[in-house]
C-alpha cells in the first residue's frame, strides 16, 4: 500500500466514530423530508447537492409551512456561516492545492470532515499526502449521508419523527473535542463557546451557533494573549 492509499483510509479510519452519530439523523432526514411534501427524487437530490445536515432539516421544516423560497434561501445561508469559520481554519493548510483539489475539499468541508481533517493538520501538518486524508473522511461522510437519507426515504413513516436520535450528533463531537483540549487557551474556547450556545439557543435562524463561535475565538484568543 503507498503512501497516498494510507492517507486516504486513514481519512476515512478518522471519520468512522463521528458516522455512528450521522447515520440515524440522516434516517431522520429522509423521513422528515417525504412527511414535508417531497418526492423521494428530491430528497435525495438534497442530500447530494446541499450536503449539511442542519439546513436540510430547516428546509424540510420551511417547506412544509409553506415559507417563500426567499426566506428559505436566507435562512440556510445564515445557518451555513459557520463553514467561513472552517474554511479560515484550514486554509492555511489546503493553500498550496491546485484548484481542481480545492473545489471537491471545499464541497466535501462538512462539520464532522473539519474535525476530522483539522485535527490532523495540527498534529501533523501539512504533508504531501495530506489532502488525501481530508478527501478520505469527506467521501466517507459523503457515501454514509447519501445511504442513510436512502434508508431513511425507503422506510419512509415507518421511522418515527419523534425518534430523539439527534443526540447522538453533538456526543461525537464531544468525544473528539475533548482529548484536543490540551491547554488553557483552547479549554477557554471551548467553555465559552459551549456555555454562549446554550444561553442563546432560543435565538431564530441558529444565530446562536455563530455567536457562539464568535465569543469562543475571542475567548481563546484572549487567553492566549495573557499566557
Amino acid at each position: 500500500m503507498n503512501t497516498v492509499q494510507r492517507s486516504f483510509l486513514s481519512g476515512v479510519r478518522a471519520e468512522l466514530p463521528l458516522l455512528v452519530g450521522v447515520f440515524p439523523f440522516g434516517m431522520i432526514y429522509g423521513a422528515l423530508a417525504l412527511s414535508a411534501g417531497l418526492t423521494p427524487a428530491a430528497a435525495q437530490w438534497m442530500s447530494s447537492i446541499l450536503f449539511a445536515g442542519a439546513s436540510q432539516f430547516v428546509f424540510t421544516e420551511l417547506a412544509r409551512e409553506a415559507v417563500p423560497a426567499v426566506v428559505i434561501i436566507f435562512t440556510i445561508a445564515v445557518i451555513n456561516l459557520r463553514h467561513m469559520l472552517y474554511s479560515a481554519s484550514i486554509a492555511p493548510y489546503t493553500a498550496g492545492l491546485p484548484l481542481r483539489w480545492k473545489l471537491p475539499l471545499a464541497y466535501l468541508l462538512t462539520d464532522e470532515a473539519y474535525a476530522a481533517a483539522i485535527i490532523q493538520y495540527e498534529k501533523e501538518g501539512v504533508r504531501p499526502t495530506s489532502h488525501w486524508f481530508f478527501l478520505g473522511a469527506g467521501l466517507a461522510l459523503w457515501l454514509t449521508w447519501q445511504a442513510s437519507t436512502a434508508l431513511g426515504i425507503f422506510l419512509g413513516t415507518a421511522l418515527p419523527a419523534d425518534w430523539p436520535l439527534d443526540f447522538a450528533v453533538p456526543l461525537t463531537f464531544i468525544a473528539m473535542l475533548v482529548p484536543v483540549m490540551k491547554d488553557r487557551p483552547m479549554v477557554a474556547a471551548a467553555l465559552a463557546a459551549g456555555l454562549t450556545a446554550l444561553l442563546a439557543a432560543g435565538l431564530p435562524y441558529k444565530l446562536g451557533l455563530i455567536l457562539a463561535a464568535g465569543v469562543g475565538i475571542a475567548a481563546g484568543l484572549l487567553m492566549e494573549k495573557r499566557s
